[in-house]
């Protein structure tokens, strides 16, 4: 495959000559533009559009970095995101992380070069300390996800609040040995929605026992199978199971079910986030629903108003929460 430096050596011209060719300038004398476009023709030459609009500095575009693609949890967020950045002429680079620093950084450093005007972070592995220096010199808004102690935009829910609920919900159906399957302790989600469990358990008088509690190396069907086949060997094992993510809650029905069990008949289970799948498990899933869709949405505008209007002022946004009550937790325990 011919390159732009075959074309330039061709045409008996520079690398710099063929590329003000391509991008039709008005500065290239007649005469090497007709030995330029020959050369073109004779090499079959594929000029490279996308990586040339790439390193223009003007360029529309925003990172958005994810954890996992793979999770469906993003996908209504990043949906959100692109529907409003389509609208103000903005196009998105979806950037996945597999929560690898340096992975990350090297995406960051497309700020850096001016290749995206901006970035949308729904998860980071950078310190505060990093943030906080990134933030002084780049747009960024951190959506779903929050990291402490940093002065960046955001939007989330109040997922101490929702979590609190849910184990509400569950004690309220006269649970009193309720599991947790934790998520990814460098969240702050995950750490605000353990406090919720945390202390809706004491609040009611109950019991937390630590082998009830497991930390999840990820949010995975997979990870919710083990969890609850975890749960199991105990001989008092647990009623209800809460856990922080949808994905999580039905690999634990499965468990629940490949074990002889039935849910919510001997044990409940409930999820997190509101994905579509939920409704669609069996039994269908009881959840807290987030507004992905709006978070995402908001995240964009606030993106946009830092870069088109120079908007330094952080804010941050609290979008409401739904407890949605299904069939894995509705059973009344007598």
């Amino acid at each position: 495959m011919a390159t732009i430096q075959d074309v330039a050596m061709k045409a008996g011209v520079s690398v710099a000559t063929v590329s003000r060719v391509i991008n039709q300038s008005n500065t290239v004398a007649p005469k090497s533009v007709n030995k330029v476009r020959k050369a073109i023709v004779e090499l079959g030459y594929q000029p490279n559009f996308l990586a040339r609009d790439l390193r223009r500095a003007e360029t529309n575009r925003v990172l958005v970095l994810l954890q996992s693609i793979s999770n469906p949890y993003y996908a209504t967020i990043v949906k959100g995101i692109e529907d409003v950045a389509q609208k103000h002429n903005y196009s998105i680079m979806l950037c996945n992380t597999d929560s690898e620093i340096a992975r990350e950084k090297n995406y960051i450093d497309l700020l850096g070069k001016k290749v995206v005007q901006g970035a949308i972070f729904l998860d980071t592995e950078m310190s505060s300390e990093e943030i906080n220096l990134l933030e002084k010199n780049n747009h960024i808004v951190f959506c779903c996800e929050y990291r402490p102690g940093t002065q960046v935009s955001h939007v989330m829910i109040d997922n101490y609040n929702a979590a609190r609920n849910m184990v509400s919900h569950l004690i309220s159906q006269g649970h009193k040995k309720i599991a947790l399957i934790a998520g990814d302790r460098h969240l702050a989600s995950t750490n605000q929605r353990y406090q919720g469990y945390i202390d809706a358990m004491s609040d009611a008088g109950l019991a937390v026992e630590k082998q009830w509690i497991f930390w999840s190396e990820e949010s995975s069907f997979k990870m919710g199978m083990r969890a609850v086949e975890n749960f199991l060997y105990s001989k008092d094992h647990p009623t209800a199971v809460f856990a922080m993510s949808d994905i999580l809650a039905i690999g634990a029905i499965r468990a629940v079910h490949t074990h002889g069990f039935r849910v919510p008949e001997d044990i409940a289970v409930a999820g997190f986030d509101g994905i579509e799948y939920s409704a669609a498990s069996v039994p269908s899933l009881t959840t807290i629903v987030q507004p992905n869709y709006d978070m995402g949405g908001l995240a964009m505008e606030m993106l946009i108003r830092k870069m088109k209007d120079g908007e330094r002022e952080n804010k941050e946004v609290v979008l409401e929460h739904e407890l949605v009550i299904r069939e894995s937790t509705s059973r009344t325990i007598v």
